[in-house]
Formats: structure tokens, sequence, C-alpha cells
């Protein structure tokens, strides 16, 4: 199987091969330019002879561009019998690109030729021609800038031809110089060259695209010469010489040899090793010499220096700078001043502590080694005795009982500075007076005072640590030279939160005021810690809280006030300030039995600071409390209701809404009223005989009052008499009896019935009622039926009624009890009323 399968691959790449071989010569290509500007466009053609007569003459021509398929071929048969394909490609994006005619052949793509394609850009123009003549070589160097990239091969020379006159004019050429690969520069030796005359050389680049040419450039190869740099070093001691004053140095060169011949010039730069310096130019230098001494440089500095030379005065160009030489300067005597100040031991007057302080006169005033205090005796001009030797800026001896005063010195290995004398006068001046201090920022302190009288010549400011501190090594100090001054602000050496001691002492002419002493603060701190909250009472709803303020402390800044904070169950917050005087708050507002957290914040400018939370729980109401509450609560309800029926009850608009103001007969004063007139006027009824009538009036004030039953109309009374004597309270008799009947739908009096009878009648009394509607119980039936009066029903009067009128009347006839109203009335006459 295996050698089957190989033997139909073998097969199927002979048969490929078979086809090639037969396409081999049936196309090719011809293009307008194989070599374009990049991004230009090309046009190719394809013609398929006629030998290729195998080929389907309906064969379809391809075109590739490297890998990529190129759609727009024209296709078309020409005349003498074969194919033609044409295609334009619109922009050649490739610097280099294989261009083939394919033919599709058995379902494979078979390449009938192919052209190479290249794209690029013209030489740009090279700039910047520089020549030097270097002698050491022997030969012309130049060089240039070749431009941008072309991307096709590109040819550069560098051409020349010898010239007189300003180089208008050629004479010999001169042979090309062509650079190296990817260089741009190139060397014209020496036998090409004539160093007096003119010559003219530029740049030529050409390629495919183009050709182009720099600047010509026309000089005299030794008018660009070039030469080395000297070797710099120190100039070597000399034993009789005089030894370099301070802040100079002795140097010396040696020529580069081949340029001895040559006259020209140098100069020199150097700077100091110390931080950024920059260089500083010193030239020209002598050239016959070749030593120079360098001065104005600083004691005691290490120096870098460099030399260069060109040609001179003739036409050249410098050297580069030599190797670095370095170094250093002589030492020269201090040249300061000395700020001095003294101190004496309270417990040993004669131990001195002395203080300086060196003020530069120049910007190189030169270092300092160390400082000598000494005493010259009176009488021994050449004895000396040193009493202090040291490097530090103190020193602490014990001064000779005649000495007066001493002398400091600055010194090196150059010298010594000029000598200060320390006079030990004592305090005789005025002092100052109203001396303060205060911080401006965490890292200064200004202290001020007031002029003293007279002015004083100076000042010395001491400031250090405050009274936990007594070294005097902590200490810092400075003279003001400035006697007009009433301030000053320190910022050395002051750190944050820390106490300081000032001391002020004024300088006079020969005297010094004595000292003045302040205490300061450069910083305050916020309080360290804040009051702890005490519970002193608590109620249902309050609670009443204490705390003990803290103490001032030196270097914390007042307390400006007291904020209380407390929280409820529910996370609700509450807060109140206080003053900072403040030892107690009492919190109210609070819920029974609920509990709550409280912290107290305490503040001042320069911070504030949180107590621990207290957590209290408010008391719960007890049961007889519950109790008086509850019984309180009743007794209010029963009050406003009592209230509210006094109001009811007393007030007419508001008692007839509710029922109507109805006499009770059994207690009214009914029984005792009398007929206004004595005489009666007798009638005769029917079956009755004639009986007298007794009119009973009701009064009563009705706002809403139908027309009354009216006893002089005959028509609605059934036939009773007219004359009636009405009944009015005894009180006032005349008052009823001279209102006439006519005004009863007005009045307040209401009819309500008519009694019938007479003293003097032995038969018993019969009454007359009526069914009017006018309400006497607010609604009910103002006369009573005759079931629902019980007892009148078993009287033995019932019988003696008279007959039943009939339904249309209104008013019927009964016995005198069957109205329960009249229970109870005593009335004149009552003996014609029988068993009532």
């Amino acid at each position: 199987m295996a050698r089957l399968r190989n033997f139909s691959l073998t097969w199927a790449a002979l048969i490929i091969l078979l086809l090639s071989g037969s396409l081999e010569g049936c196309g090719h290509i011809s293009v307008s330019a194989p070599i374009v500007r990049l991004g230009d466009p090309i046009t190719a053609s394809c013609i398929i002879t006629q030998k290729c007569s195998h080929l389907d003459p309906e064969s379809q021509i391809l075109w590739r561009l490297g890998a990529d398929l190129q759609p727009g071929g024209r296709q078309q048969h020409l005349s003498d019998g074969t194919q033609e394909s044409t295609i334009t490609l619109p922009h050649l994006n490739h610097t280099r690109a294989f261009l083939s005619c394919c033919l599709n052949w058995s379902n494979t793509v078979q390449i009938l030729d192919q052209v190479e394609l290249h794209a690029g850009y013209p030489p740009a123009v090279p700039r910047n021609l520089s020549c030097l003549m270097n002698l050491t070589t022997n030969s012309l160097n130049c060089q240039w800038e070749p431009g941008p990239e072309t991307h096709l091969p590109t040819n550069i020379t560098l051409k020349s031809f010898k010239s007189r006159a300003n180089c208008q004019t050629q004479e010999d050429s001169i042979q090309d110089c062509v650079p190296k690969d990817g260089q741009s520069r190139c060397s014209i030796p020496r036998r090409h060259l004539l160093l007096y005359q003119n010559m003219v050389i530029w740049v030529q680049a050409e390629n495919a695209l183009g050709t182009s040419m720099s600047l010509q450039l026309c000089l005299n190869p030794m008018d660009v010469v070039k030469l080395e740099p000297p070797m710099l070093r120190t100039l070597d001691p000399n034993p009789e010489a005089p030894p370099p004053e301070p802040g100079c140095l002795h140097l010396c060169w040696e020529p580069w040899k081949p340029g001895l011949f040559i006259n020209q010039k140098c100069e020199l730069r150097h700077k100091p090793q110390r931080g950024d310096a920059s260089w500083a130019l010193v030239g020209p230098l002598p050239s016959e010499a070749f030593q120079y001494e360098l001065c104005g440089l600083l004691p005691a500095t290490t120096y870098t220096l460099q030399i260069r030379c060109i040609r001179w005065p003739l036409p050249g160009l410098w050297s580069n700078w030599s190797p670095n030489l370095e170094l250093r300067t002589t030492e020269r005597a201090p040249t300061v001043r000395l700020d001095i100040w003294w101190r004496q031991r309270q417990l040993d007057p004669r131990t001195v502590q002395l203080f300086w302080k060196p003020v530069p006169l120049e910007e190189d005033s030169g270092q300092i080694q160390g400082y000598l205090v000494s005493w010259r005796p009176s009488g021994q001009a050449a004895a000396i005795l040193p009493l202090c030797n040291t490097t530090e800026l103190s020193c602490t001896f014990h001064l000779p009982s005649e000495a007066q005063e001493v002398t400091l010195e600055a010194y090196n290995s150059a010298g010594t500075s000029l000598p200060s004398p320390v006079a030990f006068s004592e305090s005789r001046g005025p002092a100052l007076t109203r001396l303060h201090a205060m911080s401006r920022d965490p890292h200064s302190l200004w202290v001020g005072w007031e002029l003293p009288s007279p002015q004083p010549q100076g000042y010395v400011i001491e400031w250090g640590p405050g009274p936990s501190s007594t070294s005097n090594s902590n200490k810092t100090w400075r003279m003001e030279q400035s006697g007009s001054i009433t301030g000053f602000l320190l910022k050395e050496n002051i750190r944050p939160f820390q106490l300081y001691e000032i001391t002020v002492t004024p300088l006079y002419q020969d005297a010094m005021g004595p000292s003045q002493h302040v205490y300061a603060y450069s910083q305050e701190r916020g309080p360290s810690r804040a009051p702890e909250l005490r519970l002193n009472h608590i109620g249902k709803t309050w609670a009443q809280l204490e705390w003990v303020p803290e103490p001032p402390e030196l270097g914390k800044s007042p307390l400006t006030h007291y904020t209380i904070f407390w929280t409820n169950a529910q996370n609700q917050f509450f807060s109140a300030i206080l003053n900072a005087s403040s030892s107690g708050f009492v919190l109210h507002g609070l819920k029974p039995a609920s509990l709550y957290h409280v912290h107290l914040m305490a503040a001042s400018k320069a911070g504030a600071i949180n107590s621990t939370v207290l957590n209290l729980m408010t008391l719960t109401p007890e049961g007889s409390e519950l109790h008086i509450l509850l019984g309180l609560f009743g007794l209010l309800l029963l009050l406003t209701c009592l209230c509210g029926t006094v109001w009811l009850c007393c007030s007419p608009n508001r008692k007839n809404p509710l029922w109507p103001n109805v006499p009770d007969p059994a207690h009214s004063s009914l029984g005792s009223w009398v007929p206004t007139t004595m005489e009666e006027e007798a009638f005769q009824l029917p079956s009755l005989g004639t009986p007298p009538i007794t009119k009973l009036t009701v009064l009563e004030e009705e706002k809403k009052q139908p027309v009354p039953w009216e006893y002089h109309n005959s028509s609605e009374t059934c036939g009773l008499p007219t004359l009636v004597q009405p009944y009015v309270l005894q009180r006032d008799p005349r008052a009823a009896s001279t209102q006439p009947q006519s005004q009863s739908g007005t009045s307040d009096q209401v009819l309500y019935g008519q009694l019938l009878g007479s003293p003097t009648s032995p038969g018993p009394g019969h009454y007359l009622r009526c069914n009017s509607t006018q309400p006497l119980l607010g609604g009910v039936s103002p006369s009573p039926k005759s079931y629902e009066n019980l007892w009148f029903q078993a009287s033995p009067l019932r019988t003696l009624a008279a007959s039943a009128p009939s339904q249309e009347d209104d008013c019927v006839f009964g016995p005198l009890l069957d109205f329960p109203l009249l229970q109870g009335i005593q009335v004149h006459g009552v003996e014609g009323l029988g068993s009532f």
C-alpha cells in the first residue's frame, strides 16, 4: 500500500513537470518600466504565442503580484493569432516584487512568465559637506549627510578637481573617492593633493531614478588643517622659584610634534570639582613659552583642566580638547570675621565659655583648620600663652586672674586670620523691655523687643531647648550687628512641638546689658486625652453627666470647646457644643428604657480627641406611676364629659335640638294658677248640662309653631261655647288676661286641652282634648291613646263619657283623668270633678 501511494505521488509530480515544460516559452511579459518611483503606476502586457497550439483558445490569462492575484486584466486576440492581456497597477507600494503572467491549466495556476519590479526614490541632495586635513594620516578627510533612504541601489562618489582663481576654472581632475557601503565619509590621499592649491570637492549620488549633487566646496587643503591637541601637565617645582600664590596653578604643555612647524594658538578651560560648576575659558595662551600661570582660583580646591590649539594666523580648525588634568590649588590664610560671644559660669566666674562664628569676608576666604585662643600677659610682648586650641566653635577655659581680654584667631597651613580681641566687660547697659516670642510656623520662631535707651550697637540672640535641657551644646546663637532692629526670625535648629528658651542680650560700647529670657513653643500640640465621662444621675427621659477637665499642659494648645455626642439604638445621632469651662451636661429628650452611647470630644486650635464611650440605659416607668397616669387620664376624661354635659344642658341653643322643654304637670306651678275672672259664664251642652269651661295653657317657646286650636271657632270645637275662662299664672294675672286670644298663634302659650266642669255641678267633670300636631315630646304623639292609660280604663268615669264622636272629628270627650299630664293638678272647684 505504501509503495502504491509513493508511485501515485511520483506520477503526479511527473505530470506537473511535463505540463510545465510544455508551457515553457508560451508567454512573454513586457512592462512599461522595471523600476519606478514608489507609489507610481506601472503597466504590463503578456502575449501567448502561436506555438502553444495545445492551449485552449479561450484560456483566461491571470496576473499575480507576488502571491496576490490582481484583477483588471484586459484580454484580446490579435490578428496574428496570438492572445494578449494587459494590466495597469495604479500604485506600486512594494520596493521589490515579482509580477507573473499565469494560466489556469488543469485546475492549477501555471506561470507563463514573470518579471521583477523595483520601486524607490531618486537620491536626495547630500548636505553639510565638510573636509579637514589630517597631518597624522596626510589625507583630506571629508564627510557629509546622505539624506533619506532611496530603497534602490545608489552609487555615492566624492568628486574633485584642481583649480585656480577661486575655483572658477577646472584644471586637473582628481581620482574619484568611493566610500564603503553604508558610509558617508571618504579620504583623499596626500599623493592626489596639492597642499597649497585650491581644489573643488562635491558629492554625487546616482541611481536608476536620477542623479543629485551636493554644493561644491572650494578649499585649500592646508586651510582646513586640524591639529592634534597638546599634552597638558603641571610645571615641575623649582626650588629657586617662589611657591605659587594662593589660588594659582603653574601649567605647561607639550605641543604635537607634526605641528611644530605650524604657527598656532591655544586656549585653556577649567572647572572646580564641586557641585555642577561649568567650564571657564581662558585664552589665548602664549605659544612660545608652552607654560602658563593660572590665578584667580579658589584656594585648596581641585580643578579639572583641558587645552586645545588651532593654526594661527592662517585659517585652520580647532583641535579636540586634550585629556583631563586635575590639580589642587594651595591654601590661603583665612580671611574671616569672627563673631564672638562668651558666658561665665555662676559657680566659678573665672571659668569662661567662649563661642564664635566665622563670617567669610570674601568668596574664597580660605579653609579653616582650627582656632586658637591666646592671652598675652602685660609687660611680656613676646610671650603668648595659648588658652585653647580647637576645631570646634566653642571653648571652655580658665581665665587668669589678671587677664581682662583674650585673642581669638583662625588658622590653616597658609597662615592665620586677623586676631579678634575679646574683652570681658560687665553688664552695665540698660536691659531690653517687652521681650516676647511667638511661633510663625513649625520651623521658625519670631522674637521681638522694644528698643532701650540708649540704642545698643548690636544683639546676641541665643535659643535652645527649654529648661529641661541645661547643656549649652544644644543651644544656637547669632550676633546681629544692627542695633536698630526690634525683632528677628529664628529659623535655624527649630523643630515642631518643642519648647525653646530664647535669650537676648544687648551689646553696647565696651559694655553689655543684662540678658532677658522668654519661652515659646515652635508649634503647640492638640490635647493628648479627653476627660472621662461619668454618670451622675439618670431618669426615664434624662441623664446628668459630669467630667473633670484635664489640667493645662505645656506645649498643648488650650481647649476651645467640648462637643458631646450621643446615639440611640436606632443609630440616631445627636450632639451639643459646650464651652471649654463646662464640666457637666444634662441629656434631655431621652426615651425610657432605652440604651444610649455617649462620648465627649475635646477640641483646640491644634486638634481634637475623643473620650471613651459611656453606655447608659434610661429608667423604666414603675407600675404605681402607670396607675397614676391612667387615673389622671380617666379624671381628665370625666371632667371633659361633665363640662360637655353642663354646656349642653345650660345652653338654650343646644338643649332644644336634643329634647323639648316639656313641663312636668306633677311638679309644675299649674296648681297655683287662678282664673283671671271669678265669675263664670255658663252655657248649655246638649248632653252634659251647662258646666263651666276652664282653659289650660302650657307656656313653651317653640320656633316652628303650627296654628293652635282656637276655642271660639265653633266649626273646629265641635260646637263648644265661644266664651271660656283661661287659667294664667297667679304671679302675673294681668299680663295673661290682657293678651288677646287671637295672638295665640304667635305667642309662647300652647293650647294643650280644656277642662269642662263646674264646682257647683254634682255630676262628674269632662274634658276636651285635641289631637293637635303640635309636638310635646319631640316626635311622640301629643295625646296618649286609650290603651296607653290603663288606670283611666278602669275608672268608673269611663261610663259617664259621652258617645264617641265620629272619626272625622278632631276633638273627643272622655274622662278627665284620661289625660296623664293632668294627674296631680289642683284646680279650684274640684267639687264638680267627682272622683278625680
